[in-house]
């Protein structure tokens, strides 16, 4: 009787052994099936809309012989074309000054000490609007009110634009597709995204520089200046890092 409880004892010993030696079996098995990998992909995404914004720097020149002429005169002249902006860009629009300066104007021909012959005073400033249908008449009301420069115009994209988010949206998927396509050929899928770059430029329509082309034209004798925006380009590129079960 002992000696059959003995051997019961060891075949249940060695029962329990070998049901820890095959879970240790099972789980190394496991581990070596499920293995996971990080991936790094990429997506781009070209996005063309319109502008809503426009951007238009203009300035106030005068000259005298007199500093205090030169500078009461600017800002007579700054006054006007400012209220003038101001009734045609609505009061969504925002002025601001970029640039002043007051600078003595010198004899080139005198070879001798320099010889102060006038006073240059330049008022600049920067007018961002909305209604892209008004920036012609803008210019023109500026330059009729005393705008003796137009410095350049440029069309932009604000940050909030839902256009920017698209674009992202549109690169972060192209990068997920690669992501699940890669997953799929190891015969896995995607766990997680352990990392995420993303940038994004916007292409500019080419600006205009009207300073040269609008130099010693008299404004007042012309139609309203047509403007055309163009589109602009949202170029959006993201990187992610990805983890795969494979």
């Amino acid at each position: 009787m002992q000696i059959r409880l003995r051997n019961t004892s060891v075949i249940r010993t060695l029962f329990l052994i070998s049901l820890v030696v095959s879970l240790l079996l099972l789980i190394g098995c496991a581990k070596k099936s499920n293995r996971t990998t990080k991936v790094t992909v990429a997506g781009e995404a070209i996005t063309r809309v319109e502008p809503d914004t426009a951007v238009v720097s203009l300035s106030v020149v005068t000259q005298s012989s007199h500093a205090l002429t030169a500078q009461e005169e600017n800002a007579r002249k700054s006054d006007a074309v400012s209220n003038a902006v101001k009734a045609i860009a609505g009061s969504s629009a925002e002025i601001k000054t970029s640039d002043y300066t007051l600078q003595p104007q010198y004899d080139p021909r005198d070879n001798s000490l320099p010889k102060i012959t006038g006073y240059n005073a330049r008022n600049s400033v920067i007018v961002t609007m909305t209604d892209l249908k008004n920036v012609g008449a803008v210019i023109d009301a500026a330059s009729r009110a005393g705008a003796n420069s137009i410095d350049g115009i440029s069309f932009v994209l604000r940050q909030t634009s839902p256009a920017r988010g698209q674009a992202l949206a549109d690169a972060t998927q192209q990068a997920m597709n690669k992501a699940r396509s890669i997953a799929e050929a190891l015969g896995g899928h995607v766990l997680r995204v352990v990392e995420e770059n993303e940038s994004s430029t916007v292409s500019e329509p080419q600006a205009l520089a009207y300073e040269s082309m609008t130099r010693g034209y008299d404004f007042r004798a012309r139609a309203q200046t047509p403007i055309t925006a163009g589109q602009l380009s949202i170029r959006s590129n993201v990187q992610l890092i990805v983890e795969v079960e494979s």
